[in-house]
């Protein structure tokens, strides 16, 4: 590819990732860190290559394995949601996919450590993240639903995939002040803050969502 064509090919992508975030800011997300970060996160670097184009569409896009990439509203809502009035500190994700949200998270967390159950998901993340030289990421093969015990507590923790139910292990590894946003249920969805306070946990339902479901085990 030439020097010409490829400078053509990155302006384009930054117009159309211009145009998503802009998007994002009009359906209601106002935390402008949270923006920049979606900014500053190349997408299209981590769909398919079939689905370049459509990369900066506002929907989540298959990833192959049943698994999905995230709608960028979802994304930017749910980490605002998380950031409300504090910040990420120390964060667990709980399904690396692509890696997408692991690096967007990178921009506006202490640390990020992120967990995938499917080790070929896991190593397309690895592949995709390589390019970015994000040092505050770690990766980890692992059953996201029992969390990542060996390095909590978190300040944080967000959920890319639905639970039946919330799960004790990541209510139990949220730090004193955390805050976690999950989706939860099966053929209806919605999206739970989980608060730990100083007189226990609050629990907050929030919008209607739809998510792939949270699987436990590892493949």
């Amino acid at each position: 590819m030439s020097s010409e064509v490829l400078r053509t090919a990155l302006q384009t992508a930054l117009r159309a990732r211009t145009r998503m975030v802009e998007r994002v800011r009009e359906q209601g997300v106002r935390d402008e860190k949270v923006l920049a970060a979606m900014m500053a996160v190349p997408r299209h670097l981590f769909v398919e290559e079939a689905l370049a184009s459509r990369a900066y569409e506002d929907t989540a896009l298959p990833l192959g394995l049943q698994q999905t990439i995230s709608q960028p509203f979802v994304v930017a809502r749910m980490i605002e949601l998380l950031r409300a009035g504090r910040e990420l500190g120390k964060t667990l994700e709980v399904g690396t996919g692509c890696g997408y949200q692991a690096a967007v998270l990178s921009h506006v967390a202490t640390e990020v450590y992120s967990v995938e159950r499917l080790r070929h998901l896991l190593d397309r993340a690895r592949n995709n993240l390589r390019h970015l030289r994000l040092p505050n990421v770690r990766l980890k093969h692992a059953d996201g639903s029992v969390g990542l015990r060996e390095a909590a507590p978190y300040d944080t923790i967000i959920v890319a995939a639905a639970a039946p139910k919330i799960p004790p292990a990541l209510v139990e590894q949220l730090g004193e002040g955390g805050r976690m946003v999950l989706p939860v249920g099966a053929a209806e969805q919605v999206l739970v803050m989980i608060e730990r306070t100083s007189r226990g946990i609050r629990e907050t339902r929030l919008s209607p969502v739809r998510f792939v479901p949270l699987l436990p085990g590892t493949e």
